[in-house]
């Protein structure tokens, strides 16, 4: 499935059931029904995890840092074709072994402008060879970093991070989701 203009989001119930679609570009409000989301985290050969710079121009948290990549699965798009289109869309990157972490995590959170995000959010980890070339639009700025170093910046200036990653960063930490660094299925 290619990035199209008119990209929706799936409205879920309280028991993360689909009740309807919605145009990504006038679900995220002061009023954001819950939708369902994905956040992956990517890493590389040496075991450094991806965390990217949301563009000035996003409507929720412009200018944070957060995980590799966010997005949207579209209806009857599965979970690891949304993660793989969103890596090629955002940061084009291809990536292998997407595997789930969690899917046991929903957040709402309100931005500095009241934009609010209400979703529920399964998390990925993935990995990559390759290096990232950003899309403008998505992503201003990237970096590889270790993982205690993230966890030391996040628990330090969470307001830099994206709220979502912050609380995720906690999930993932005390389930230790992070113990088995990630190599491709060539290697092993």
């Amino acid at each position: 499935m290619s990035h199209r203009a008119t990209e929706h989001v799936v409205l879920l119930d309280a028991n993360h059931q689909h009740i309807g679609i919605m145009d990504k570009s006038q679900v995220h409000t002061a009023h954001t029904p819950l939708h369902l989301a994905f956040s992956c985290y990517i890493f590389n050969a040496e075991g450094k995890l991806l965390i990217t710079r949301r563009a000035i121009n996003k409507v929720a948290w412009p200018g944070v840092w957060t995980n590799s990549v966010c997005g949207h699965p579209q209806l009857g798009e599965s979970m690891e074709a949304a993660v793989n289109r969103r890596c090629l869309y955002e940061i084009g990157l291809q990536v292998e072994e997407v595997t789930l972490i969690t899917d046991n995590f929903q957040y709402c959170a309100t931005d500095a402008s009241g934009i609010v995000e209400n979703e529920y959010c399964p998390i990925f980890r993935a990995y990559t060879e390759h290096t990232p070339t950003p899309r403008n639009s998505e992503v201003m700025d990237y970096q590889w970093v270790t993982l205690d170093s993230l966890y030391e910046g996040a628990a330090a200036v969470p307001w830099a991070f994206s709220p979502w990653m912050v609380k995720q960063l906690a999930v993932l930490r005390s389930m230790n989701a992070f113990a088995v660094p990630m190599q491709p299925a060539h290697s092993m």
